[in-house]
């Protein structure tokens, strides 16, 4: 039997630089975000996702409009958010965006629902951070209601009550969300609790030291009734005709977007030594050449037992072209290579 295994991609929108080094205008990064899902379904792949910040450094704050534009432009490749803020937003206000992607994509809609791993949602949109915890445990029981698409009667702290209540657009055939996690065991938990898919970020060390939580996850599934949902996991990456070319377009953008980013969190600055250990076999980067990065797709898949897998391509500042580059390599070099090792 064939072992299946989708092959993804997301973005942020990272703000990106033109041909002269400057920073490129919001609106033109969503335009050729728009054309980065466009590709993405030309070179075969299976999944699209952008992810929902409200920063300077990322120009996608409403995913579900972004996606709808790509719909309009594909026909194959399923659609989704990397991920969506539940925490800040309304269940019901989130599930109504996504249902109507998903008719007007012909079905291809998902969601991947999390906290988020920035905080400026919640002042933006009126929510206290002492809040935290109980905002995405209320959103997210009530969220797994509505993906039952029936009647729905439910109460809690975080917002007005629901009684015997149906939510429209509804899909056609019912629609996939997951709940993405980074490294908590209670998250996961809470994600076999519901019946949800799990989809794991890998930002940092071993991916294969995530192997624990998956274990957690399945035997929680299967206590809760719950037995068989996949496990996704997204990795940051990049794909180009060699190891080494890959290495050198990627360093400087991901050693600045790493700079500013621990100025904000306290990190020591990014080194050349840490940023090559990250993208060695046993590294979170998945970063190279074709053959390359097949192999540690499979290594990462099988390690943990994926049901999909996908790779932001983009890293603050790298510009459009490589981008693109690396969505087509991805496609129609690496996603052939993988299948055939894994059904090898």
């Amino acid at each position: 039997m064939d072992h299946l295994l989708e092959i993804g991609v997301e973005t942020f929108g990272d703000v990106t630089e033109d041909a002269d080094g400057r920073p490129m205008h919001h609106a033109a990064v969503l335009r050729n975000v728009v054309a980065e899902g466009v590709a993405a379904e030309e070179a075969g792949l299976d999944f699209f996702g952008v992810g929902e910040h409200h920063r300077e450094d990322y120009a996608v704050s409403s995913p579900e409009v972004v996606l709808a534009a790509i719909a309009a432009r594909t026909e194959r490749i399923r659609l989704g958010s990397a991920v969506t803020v539940l925490s800040s937003d309304d269940p019901v206000r989130v599930f109504q965006r996504f249902s109507t992607v998903d008719a007007l994509s012909g079905g291809r809609a998902e969601a991947i629902l999390g906290r988020g791993s920035f905080i400026e949602s919640f002042p933006l949109f009126g929510y206290d951070l002492s809040d935290y915890e109980i905002l995405f445990e209320e959103k997210l029981a009530l969220f797994a209601q509505l993906l039952k698409e029936d009647s729905v009667t439910w109460s809690g702290s975080t917002r007005a009550a629901l009684s015997n209540q149906r939510i429209f657009p509804p899909t056609e055939q019912g629609m996939r969300a997951w709940v993405g996690v980074g490294g908590s065991p209670e998250s996961v938990v809470r994600a076999a609790r519901h019946g949800l898919p799990l989809f794991l970020a890998i930002i940092g060390g071993n991916p294969l030291a995530f192997e624990g939580l998956t274990r957690l996850y399945r035997r929680t599934l299967e206590q809760a009734g719950h037995a068989g949902q996949p496990i996704g996991a997204h990795t940051h990456g990049l794909v180009a005709d060699t190891d080494e070319e890959a290495l050198e377009v990627l360093w400087p953008h991901y050693k600045r977007t790493m700079d500013r980013l621990g100025a904000e969190r306290g990190w020591p600055p990014a080194s050349r030594q840490r940023f090559l250990a990250s993208a060695s076999p046993n590294g979170n980067l998945v970063i190279g050449s074709p053959e390359t990065v097949a192999r540690k797709i499979v290594h990462i898949s099988q390690g943990l037992g994926l049901s999909r897998f996908d790779i932001k391509y983009s890293a603050g500042t790298l510009p459009h072209a490589p981008m693109m580059r690396s969505i087509e390599l991805l496609g129609t070099k690496v996603k052939p290579l993988v299948l055939d090792m894994l059904n090898s």
